[in-house]
């Protein structure tokens, strides 16, 4: 098992596992922008490396500006984190849930953080003849046996969206009961902004409502660290108060500002391609005999045809130079799941060519198309 940690993208225990060196594999574990940084940013980034020889800015004041511009909100509604990760720490830091609501499956980072900072867990299952949604009836159980609710939008690893009227009707169960609703959009900036189920614009009729969201994915700078929360000022100031101090450093507040000044062409061709390719590998993965969810995101759920396990597939596949996520340790999942990243045309021909070569199943049509590889 690659996720010794817990996650994908682990290219240290991959090249120690595989004999290779941690830069020769094509990466399908982590889920990061394939396009790259936004035009421009590692030459910016190299011109302001000077400005490590300064404190960052604690209050996060330009990066927070821009932000607040961007997303039509007050900055006093932000708190800026180091990745998500940190956003959610923060949260649990400040809030003090004793119960910690998860809908599986999910994240494991909910549990794990939840777990780490002393909160019990409870949770409910999703299914996979319904995109791994929760009934209501049970997500209402949830709300109000929780303290505190994690509900990811889209959610890690299916995919798949709440709609929109769902997402108001927990917020305001959520009010009524007294629980605060946590809506991880890690990964919304991939979907086409008028088809985003989101509350940020409604945010203000929610006191109890904390959405969290990444630069790093959308903006392909996952070294870097760099995420944030939307919430009422008082659970901002709250979670303020528990972050210490430079816990966000300067590049990445540089790197923040860039990509928010970055070009709607990037924006745009980015979400263009996840969108083509997503349909395509989907299709072409289907083709081979596996299960695939319809989601929304820069990723596939996929479950492998009989006779495969995650395990068993991740290791052939990292003999030959690909890393693909295990899903099986996911409650709520089976041991043949694993989740794929969706990349550039050619790398995403890779690997349904190399997929195909290990279940040995005969496809007609694109896959393995000279096309495929340009």
């Amino acid at each position: 098992m690659l996720e010794v940690y817990g996650h994908g993208g682990d290219l240290e225990t991959a090249a120690s596992t595989y004999g290779r060196e941690a830069g020769d594999f094509t990466d399908f574990s982590s889920n990061i922008n394939p396009l790259g940084p936004p035009p421009g940013l590692v030459e910016r980034l190299t011109e302001g490396l000077a400005s490590i020889t300064r404190y960052p800015d604690p209050g996060h004041r330009q990066f927070k500006c821009l932000l607040a511009r961007k997303l039509g909100v007050d900055e006093s509604w932000l708190s800026i984190g180091n990745g998500a990760a940190e956003t959610m720490a923060l949260i649990l830091l400040a809030l003090k849930p004793e119960t910690v609501g998860v809908v599986e499956p999910c994240f494991s980072e909910y549990s794990a953080l939840a777990r780490q900072f002393g909160s019990k867990i409870t949770s409910v299952r999703g299914t996979a003849d319904h995109d791994f949604h929760a009934d209501p009836k049970d997500m209402e159980l949830l709300i109000r046996k929780s303290d505190l609710v994690f509900l990811g939008q889209p959610n890690n690893p299916n995919g798949v969206q709440y709609d929109s009227e769902i997402l108001r009707e927990y917020a305001l169960i959520a009010e009524r009961e007294g629980t605060y609703l946590v809506i991880d959009e890690a990964f919304i900036d991939f979907i086409e902004p008028d088809s985003r189920h989101s509350l940020v614009q409604e945010i203000g009729l929610f006191p109890r409502l904390i959405l969290v969201r990444s630069m790093t994915k959308f903006y392909a700078i996952p070294g870097l660290r760099l995420g944030y929360g939307i919430a009422h000022p008082d659970i901002i100031r709250a979670m303020t108060g528990k972050q210490v101090t430079w816990s966000v450093n300067q590049l990445a507040l540089l790197a923040g500002q860039i990509c928010l000044a970055s070009p709607a062409e990037y924006e745009q061709a980015t979400i263009t391609l996840i969108t083509e390719e997503r349909r395509r590998l989907r299709e072409d993965l289907e083709r081979l005999g596996c299960r695939t969810w319809a989601g929304e995101a820069n990723f596939l759920l996929v479950r492998l045809p009989e006779g495969w396990t995650a395990s068993l597939m991740q290791n052939e596949l990292g003999k030959r130079g690909i890393l693909v996520r295990s899903c099986a340790m996911y409650p709520g999942l089976e041991d043949r799941d694993i989740r794929v990243a969706v990349k550039s045309k050619k790398d995403n021909g890779l690997l349904v060519r190399e997929i195909q070569a290990e279940i040995g199943t005969q496809i007609t049509g694109r896959v393995g198309d000279k096309g495929d590889e340009e």
